[in-house]
């Protein structure tokens, strides 16, 4: 009974660390030459679907994620990679607007206005690659972001009917960056108990043309 007992409580540390192992293996593999850190050797695709971020720390300083996903933005629109740009973010109450925060800041790069769409709904990267499908009809994409979160975005779009690709934006690293880096491994674990139970995005809604 006791040797029962000792089996079973192994199993119950090992198992989520191969499964944290695993997912962040596939994943990985999965995005195996998907991802571009320089423009001029990405394809073009007619949407980039930037992922949303907040753009200040809690201590008031701003959000270098946030920063460099602008700055990797506007360079693939300069380099003509992308002719629109798909901000998908959290604007869960009025006082927080990830879209909006990131639309002001293209429109200073000199993108514009007509050419950037928000999706206030992006609460979740699997809300923001099902909403750019579902909602912004692309079932081709250039996802804008870290390698770590174009790897999972990647292999999430794929799981729902869509080709992606993905181009880095500069990464981060040091203690922010290493704290990121830990929740993305569960993050990508996350991925596969989303698809085994069939999660949705929060809302869906009316269709909207990028045109």
């Amino acid at each position: 009974m006791r040797k029962k007992k000792r089996i079973l409580l192994i199993l119950i540390f090992i198992m989520p660390a191969i499964l944290v192992f695993t997912t962040n293996y596939s994943i990985e593999k999965n995005a195996e030459n998907k991802t571009f850190s320089n423009s001029s050797e990405i394809k073009k695709n007619k949407v980039g679907l930037v992922l949303g971020t907040s753009k200040f720390l809690k201590n008031g300083s701003i959000n270098l994620y946030f920063k460099y996903r602008i700055n990797a933005t506007f360079e693939l629109y300069k380099e003509g990679k992308i002719d629109f740009v798909l901000v998908s973010g959290d604007n869960g109450n009025k006082n927080y607007d990830e879209p909006t925060d990131f639309k002001n800041e293209l429109i200073k790069k000199g993108i514009p206005e007509n050419r950037i769409f928000l999706d206030y709904a992006g609460f979740r990267t699997l809300d923001s690659v099902v909403r750019a499908k579902e909602i912004f009809g692309q079932i081709s994409i250039t996802i804008i972001s870290q390698k770590f979160h174009n790897e999972r975005a990647i292999y999430l779009a794929e799981k729902n009917g869509i080709s992606a690709i993905g181009f880095n934006a500069r990464d981060l690293s040091g203690k922010y960056g290493i704290k990121t880096r830990i929740r993305e491994y569960f993050a990508r674990t996350k991925v596969f108990l989303d698809l085994m139970f069939g999660v949705e995005p929060k809302f869906l809604g009316n269709k909207i043309e990028i045109k």
